[in-house]
């Protein structure tokens, strides 16, 4: 079964939180992956393949350059999970 926006998000938050230690209440779609959840392009790469797996979605590296906030993220997952 497809996951809701609120579940994506929530997801997002766990991802980030485990990979880059910040607070999941901090990971909200308006917020940048580099600039206000400091993560870097090696622990956004740890990022996509955990949200490709929790998500049952691919994201080509061409699109992830185009993942710049969490909305964005979120948004991708919800246009391409199966």
């Amino acid at each position: 079964m497809a996951a809701t926006q609120e579940e994506i998000v929530k997801g997002l938050a766990e991802i980030v939180n485990e990979i880059a230690g910040i607070p999941t209440d901090e990971v909200q779609v308006d917020k940048s992956f580099t600039d206000d959840l400091d993560v870097d392009s090696l622990s956004m790469v740890e990022v996509v393949v955990a949200a490709e797996e929790r998500f049952d979605v691919k994201i080509p590296d061409d699109d992830v350059k185009n993942l710049k906030t969490v909305g964005d993220a979120t948004d991708y997952i919800l246009k391409h999970q199966s």
